[in-house]
């Protein structure tokens, strides 16, 4: 075997362990690094020249003896000098390096087949011997950093990136995340007071009667915005102890209360929330900060009250957040002040043990006054208190008592009357869009139709009569009076108490109108051109069978002619007559059966078009003789197309909101033409004579009037609705029994029945709820007529209504119109002796058979005359049937029911 090039070859050093499990493309690779030229493509094949295979068959490399040191293809090192030529044919031989530059004889052992392995090509066994060879260490490693590389991974491994890869990825997400805060934050504007929302500046609103003057009732709290130097430095200091503890040295925001809120919550001892007094202030006060919980709104809130911090003085961030947040009772720690510990208190005043209990209050405003978990936050206040700063409240746990307060002032806002008026005020501008949460802190000054002394006299007379009425417990009475001319409600009684019974007769309860609903029927039959002098059916029907009868047909509650002109149906109250009239218009029309032309005259005056719809569809033709439920104060109104010529406004209580000097919500009171003026004057015709021979005889005011009365089936409910040109009025009358299962009658509470059994709710037995009451309102008969006590209600108000008012007539009859004969006119022919027309008889002139009226009741013969107190009430022939033993009624809607 023969040696390498030139002289003899040194001593190689000794070989130095590589790294286990070195691939062998390295020896490729750090050849490569020193300039070796990569072997051509494809397989060699020994040239001339080229090695053959050394001891034991392994092959050797050029100018690399077989043996050596470690044995057979060990690495030696080049020998100095100059390097022959390669032989003919050879490839992949090393490159001669630069002049002066030494190299050294890389220890990869010999690819198979003679040649070099190429790069990428599979890993081949080291030869055995030295090193490299059989047996013997692996060869010295190579200088390049390749060594190091890990293995490669296989399997899962490959998906997982490398931690080079993970935190190269996590800076460029964290540096684009603070990119992002700091162009937030850089584009964040510094609000001023001009961008305050409108509750922090909110301000209460007060009702008003008529006059625009005397007020009603305050809803909210006033304002009262006060300097920094105005309030109690305790005060301060309770706050700040609870809330915000480092607000005077914190930034505006809290990085630890936002981990202490976060670890306090989690172990159930949550005193403060995370955010500082900066960041409440800020989202209470500007614009764009809403309350509602989100990333965006805390991200602008943390950078508001950064900003807001750096721009403003910490006394001006406090006062600013005391006189905005919400206390319960009133926004603002002047005027909680003033609601919790009276009129005279103010918020310099306050004592250290009133301030802690306000401070206690701004967690969770809606608390009661002495509710147990605002004492427990009292104690949290006291403590708080003692730890900011222990040498000036270091004894205040010792010594600190939970405060009294006052009643809650807003409570008598809607006692007596005031919540009665309130409400509708309340319900109508909710109708026209005004929410109350802008009413409790808008500000506005809202003047309403009602007329103070009005107000007053609905309720004393209408008290005074009901000492007279027999069951009075039970019975309810309602009364509304309306300005025709304009629609305004300018007097109601609806209850005493607001508080003790919130349901407001003349609004709430809808009854059936009985006889009080005829006079639509005459506006509709003279508005269609027929005439009062009509001759119409005055003891049965034309024609006898009406869609809606009860068997038999309809019937009148008294005898009388068999034609009556339309005066006397009107005075009279003659069913038959305005069935028939009811009927005869729907011919003319094509519709049988849709009463169109009556219920286009009600829904012009104002009526619920559900209610008067659902009522033709259950009793058709009952409709026109008032089977429909109204309510008084929709009676009143409707009554307007006879007191104003046919004109119809629909009731309205707000004359005008301002705020400030700005009327923002004006009154509406749009006209509407309902009936022809002349249809208007003739109905006054009919109507008047009710209050002069007609079932409310003798019970005028001494003044033009008309009206009517109205009593349905079994004396349930009972009305007179009547006007003048200048006040029209209704009272509505029923009665309610309260019964428990067993059928026993037990005693109304406050104008209710009582859901509890015992003397009060909460002593009641617990089986007994108000999903499950004890007792339940039973509509039974009154007793009485309309003639009688709602008349007399009604007569006893516009007494007093028209007090110092001048007297005002109705326009003349006009007489226009057609004569329509539903029956044959009653003239009987002449006898031969005698050239004299006899009149009708009519039953109250008839004074032969027993039983029956001898007078026409309120004729000035025969006046009707109403006991004071306990008498027997008179029985009125035109509006009810006699009913001297009632019996029990079905449940009926009541006012529990219908709430």
């Amino acid at each position: 075997m023969t040696g390498g090039w030139g002289a003899p070859p040194a001593q190689p050093p000794a070989p130095r362990p590589g790294p286990p499990g070195r691939r062998q493309e390295a020896a490729f690779e750090d050849t490569a690094s020193m300039g070796a030229v990569p072997p051509p493509a494809g397989p060699r094949q020994p040239g001339p020249g080229q090695p053959g295979t050394g001891q034991m068959g392994q092959p050797t490399r050029i100018g690399r003896p077989p043996g050596g040191p470690g044995g057979p293809g060990g690495n030696l090192p080049f020998p100095q000098g100059p390097r022959p030529a390669a032989p003919p044919g050879a490839t992949g031989a090393l490159q001669r390096p630069a002049e002066g530059e030494a190299t050294q004889m890389m220890g990869a052992g010999a690819s198979a087949g003679g040649g070099r392995r190429r790069r990428g090509g599979p890993p081949q066994p080291l030869p055995g011997g030295g090193p490299g060879g059989p047996g013997g260490p692996k060869g010295p490693d190579d200088f390049d950093d390749d060594d190091d590389e890990p293995r490669r991974r296989t399997g899962w491994r490959r998906f997982v990136p490398s931690w080079k890869i993970v935190v190269a990825g996590v800076t460029v997400v964290v540096a684009g995340v603070f990119g992002m805060i700091a162009i937030a934050y850089a584009n964040t504007p510094v609000p001023d007071k001009n961008d305050a929302q409108a509750e922090a500046l909110a301000q209460g609103s007060t009702v008003y009667y008529s006059d625009g003057k005397t007020p009603i009732a305050h809803l909210g709290t006033k304002r009262i915005i006060v300097d920094i130097s105005k309030i109690s430095p305790l005060l301060q200091d309770a706050v700040i102890a609870i809330e915000n503890d480092t607000f005077r040295e914190d930034s505006g925001i809290s990085i630890p209360a936002m981990f202490r809120s976060v670890w306090m919550t989690a172990t159930g001892q949550q005193l403060q929330g995370a955010s500082t007094i900066t960041q409440q202030m800020a989202r209470n006060y500007y614009d764009g900060l809403s309350q509602d919980v989100s990333v965006k709104r805390k991200v602008m809130e943390i950078f508001v009250a950064v900003k807001i911090n750096k721009t403003m003085e910490k006394d001006e961030i406090l006062e600013q957040y005391l006189n905005t947040i919400n206390f319960g009772r009133a926004y603002g720690i002047e005027a909680a002040a003033q609601a919790y510990f009276g009129k005279k208190m103010t918020a310099a005043k306050l004592d250290v043990n009133q301030a802690a209990y306000l401070a206690a209050r701004v967690q969770t405003p809606s608390w009661s006054a002495d509710e147990p978990a605002l004492q427990s936050r009292f104690k949290d206040v006291v403590n708080a208190m003692a730890k900011l700063d222990p040498a000036k409240y270091g004894n205040l746990p010792q010594t600190a008592k939970f405060p009294k307060t006052i009643k809650d002032p807003n409570l008598n806002e809607m006692g007596g009357l005031k919540g009665y008026m309130v409400s509708v005020a309340m319900h109508e501008l909710k109708e026209r869009g005004v929410k109350e949460d802008a009413i409790q802190s808008g500000g506005y000054k809202i003047v309403t139709t009602f007329d103070k002394r009005l107000m007053q006299t609905a309720q004393k007379v209408v008290k005074n009569v009901m000492r007279s009425v027999p069951n009075s417990r039970e019975v309810h009475a309602s009364l509304a009076a309306v300005d025709p001319t304009n629609g305004r409600v300018i007097a109601f009684y609806g209850g005493d108490d607001y508080v003790k019974d919130n349901w407001n007769e003349p609004f709430d309860s809808a009854k059936q109108a009985a006889s009080a609903f005829k006079p639509y029927v005459l506006a509709a039959w003279l508005d269609a051109g027929y005439s009062l002098n009509s001759w119409l059916p005055g003891n049965e029907t034309v024609p006898k069978e009406i869609p809606g009868q009860a068997t038999g047909g309809f019937k009148n509650d008294h005898g009388g002619p068999a034609a009556v002109n339309a005066i006397t149906a009107t005075s009279a109250s003659v069913n038959t007559a305005y069935v028939s009239m009811a009927y005869k218009l729907d011919q003319d029309a094509g519709k049988i059966g849709e009463l169109d032309p009556v219920k286009q005259i009600v829904l012009d005056a104002g009526f619920s078009e559900a209610r008067m719809t659902k009522d033709i569809e259950e009793h058709h033709y009952q409709f026109s003789i008032g089977s429909a439920p109204v309510t008084a104060v929709e009676q009143a109104a409707g009554y307007s197309i006879f007191a104003n010529a046919g004109k119809h406004v629909n009731y309205h209580v707000i004359k005008g909101v301002y705020q400030g000097k700005e009327l923002v919500h004006p009154e509406r009171k749009p006209v509407k033409q309902v009936i022809s003026p002349e249809a208007s004057a003739d109905a006054v015709v009919a109507l008047e004579e009710v209050l002069k021979s007609g079932t409310a005889g003798g019970q005028g005011i001494g003044r033009p009037a008309g009206g009517k009365t109205g009593t349905n089936n079994e004396e349930k409910e009972a009305w007179f609705v009547g006007f003048t040109p200048q006040v029209s009025t209704a009272v509505g009358m029923y009665r309610e029994e309260c019964r428990t299962k067993s059928g026993k009658v037990v005693p109304p509470v406050n104008a209710r029945c009582p859901w509890w059994k015992g003397k009060s709710p909460e002593n009641s037995d617990p089986k007994f709820t108000m999903a499950n009451p004890y007792s339940t309102p039973y509509e039974v008969s009154l007793g009485f007529a309309g003639a009688s006590f709602p008349t007399r209600i009604w007569r006893e108000f516009m007494l007093e209504a028209h007090k110092n008012k001048p007297v005002a007539q109705f326009p003349p009859k006009a007489g226009t119109g057609a004569p329509q004969d539903i029956v044959p006119s009653p003239t009987p022919t002449p006898k031969p002796e005698e050239e004299v027309v006899e009149e009708p008889t009519l039953p109250w002139e008839d004074d032969g058979g027993p039983g029956e009226s001898e007078c026409f009741p309120g004729a000035p013969e025969c006046e009707v005359d109403i006991p004071d107190a306990g008498g027997e009430v008179p029985f009125d022939p035109f509006s009810s049937p006699v009913t001297p033993t009632q019996p029990q009624a079905p449940p009926a809607q009541s006012r529990e029911s219908a709430r």
